[in-house]
């Protein structure tokens, strides 16, 4: 399965002012409560954690749970003082890891 992830980070970010990034992963995010057609139970598969982390420094983390809606989406502020490398790790049930980085340029 090929897994997609959405980043956004604005184009230009000044050092020290904090910066909103938006990140998405697609992901079915089923809960285990739902029946299929046939009246078995699907097994549950959730993103169950994700870390935003600037030259391996955690910057942001969410703990994912039952709850949250299929592709979760979230939104957060960071601030960075130089230029570096933003690693972000989705990690679920069933073994699920997806990894994206980004080049942040401060001016």
């Amino acid at each position: 399965m090929t897994t997609r992830a959405v980043i956004t980070l604005p184009a230009a970010i000044k050092a020290g002012e904090p910066f909103e990034v938006r990140a998405t992963v697609a992901h079915p995010m089923e809960t285990g409560y739902r029946a299929s057609d046939e009246g078995n139970r699907l097994p549950r598969d959730l993103v169950r954690r994700f870390e935003c982390r600037l030259d391996g420094e955690l910057v942001f983390a969410a703990d994912l749970f039952a709850a949250v809606s299929a592709n979760p989406y979230l939104a957060f502020w960071v601030r960075a003082d130089k230029s570096g490398e933003l690693t972000f790790v989705w990690r679920g049930d069933k073994g699920f890891e997806h990894r994206e980085t980004r080049r942040l340029t401060v001016a």
